[in-house]
């Protein structure tokens, strides 16, 4: 389900239907989908999952604003950051968990290492330099974080999703990133590492909440 609404709801969006919608409208059957399946999983969901689903929300609605109308490290096709994308935040992120479910622990680190070469390539050629230390940053989380698995998943989930994006037209990412004089693809090589950071503030926030150590990897 979700990566059906993840890949079919970019396209939708990005392509207005294939042209069977006006480019005004095209996104509305999306935010209310989106919407839509987002309180279904909420309603149906346990008190920890609706605390999740919230606390996703109100993370990823204001960093998304930040990173795309202040910092300006992408821009959306439309301008405006669409009404679907902090429910998709979620889909992501519980996708996540899905596949971090059934990652060994003793793997998170190994299956970064297929995009050590591609960072350096991309830091030598200097068309993604911001890539060195966006790695640098996943490795903090897996090695500090409290969910590893989780960090390691959402590098790959995320990189898939952006590449589908990024495609489409939905969002493009600056080629060079504002405030820091580095460069970056697009979509970035590491553009996980943001969801890592998200992943670890909603864990602190429900762990606040629930009064536990910390959080499962199973949805």
């Amino acid at each position: 389900m979700y990566i059906g609404t993840i890949a079919l709801g970019l396209w939708f969006s990005a392509t207005s239907c294939n042209g069977l919608l006006a480019d005004e409208y095209a996104e509305w059957p999306v935010n209310i989908w989106c919407w839509g399946l987002f309180a279904w999983y909420y309603r149906s969901g346990e008190r920890k999952q609706r605390i999740e689903m919230l606390t996703v929300v109100a993370f990823a609605t204001p960093m998304e604003l930040f990173f795309s109308e202040v910092w300006l490290i992408y821009e959306y096709q439309r301008d405006l950051m669409p009404l679907f994308v902090p429910a998709g935040h979620y889909f992501l992120f519980d996708l996540g968990r899905i596949f971090a479910d059934k990652l060994k622990e003793n793997l998170a680190l190994p299956v970064l290492l297929p995009l050590v070469p591609i960072v350096f390539y991309g830091a030598w050629t200097g068309g993604d330099t911001s890539a060195v230390f966006l790695l640098a940053l996943v490795l903090v989380f897996i090695r500090l974080g409290p969910q590893p698995r989780l960090y390691a998943a959402m590098v790959w989930a995320a990189l898939a999703m952006e590449i589908v994006g990024t495609s489409l037209g939905n969002w493009t990412w600056a080629s060079e990133v504002p405030w820091t004089g580095l460069t970056a693809w697009n979509p970035p090589l590491l553009v996980g590492s943001f969801y890592c950071l998200g992943d670890v503030l909603v864990n602190l926030a429900v762990v606040k909440f629930e009064g536990k150590d910390r959080l499962e990897v199973n949805a």
